[in-house]
C-alpha cells in the first residue's frame, strides 16, 4: 500500500491534534520546565522584529498567497525575526545548532514519538525532503522523546524513513524556548525558516507536507 493511502487526512490529523493537545496538557508537558543549553530571547519573535533580520516583502507576500489549502495553517509573519541559536544533537550525539544549517531554507519541525499527528505527518516530510531536499532547503526533524534514541529510532526504521536523519533535544529545551516565545503550544510544531535563518513564519499542528500546497509553498520558500 503506498504511503498517500497509509496518511490520515487533513481533518482527520487536526481532530486528532486537538484531543491530544488536551490529553498532552493535561499530562502537563505545557508546564515542563527542562534544564538545556539553549537561551530564550530577550524579547518574544512574537512580538519584535529583529534588525539583523531582513526578507523581502515580496517574497513574503507570496509565502502568505500559498499558505493555503493543506498549509493554510502556516502562519506567515508580516516581517522576518529571529531566532535563538537552539541546540540539539545528531544521531551520533553530536552538538548540532540551527546556526549550522544557515544558508539553507528549512522547514524545521518538532515530534515525538507519542504524539499521534507527528508519526502520521513523518512520511509525508520524508517525501518532501525527498523531491525538494537539497544545498538551498531541508526539513530539519528534531525528536524531543525524553529519554535514549532506541525509541525515535525504531519508529523512523518501522516506517521506513531514512533522509530525515534523527536530530533531538532529549531535554524538551527547543520546544519550552519555542513555548515560551509564543511558538509552540503543542506537537508537532513546524517553523518556516529562510537561507538567513530568520523566522518567516510557523505552524502548530499537523499538515499534509507531500501534498501539491505543501510543495508549492516550499518552492517558493526555497527560491528565496
Amino acid at each position: 500500500m503506498s504511503q498517500s493511502r497509509n496518511r490520515l487526512s487533513t481533518g482527520a490529523l487536526v481532530a486528532i491534534a486537538i484531543a491530544l493537545g488536551a490529553a498532552v496538557g493535561a499530562a502537563g508537558i505545557y508546564g515542563k520546565a527542562s534544564p538545556s543549553g539553549n537561551a530564550p530571547l530577550t524579547e518574544s519573535p512574537a512580538s519584535t522584529a529583529d534588525s539583523a533580520c531582513t526578507a523581502d516583502p515580496e517574497m513574503l507576500a507570496r509565502l502568505k498567497s500559498l499558505a493555503k489549502g493543506e498549509v493554510a495553517a502556516m502562519a506567515i509573519r508580516e516581517a522576518a525575526v529571529a531566532l535563538p541559536d537552539l541546540s540539539f544533537v545528531s544521531e551520533e550525539d553530536e552538538s548540532t545548532r540551527l546556526a549550522d544549517f544557515t544558508g539553507q531554507a528549512m522547514l524545521v519541525n518538532l515530534w515525538a514519538t507519542w504524539c499521534a499527528p507527528c508519526r502520521a505527518e513523518m512520511p509525508a516530510l520524508s517525501e518532501l525532503q525527498a523531491e525538494l531536499g537539497d544545498d538551498g532547503f531541508k526539513v530539519l526533524a528534531i525528536n524531543i522523546d525524553t529519554g535514549d534514541v532506541a525509541k525515535p529510532r525504531a519508529f523512523l526504521e518501522e516506517i521506513g524513513v531514512a533522509n530525515l536523519g534523527l536530530y533531538r533535544d532529549a531535554s524538551m529545551g527547543v520546544f519550552n524556548i519555542l513555548k515560551k516565545e509564543g511558538l509552540a503550544f503543542g506537537l508537532p510544531v513546524t517553523l518556516m525558516i529562510g537561507k538567513n535563518g530568520c523566522l518567516l513564519g510557523a505552524m502548530n499542528g499537523p499538515a499534509e507536507w507531500a501534498s501539491q500546497d505543501a510543495k508549492a509553498l516550499v518552492a517558493a520558500l526555497k527560491a528565496g
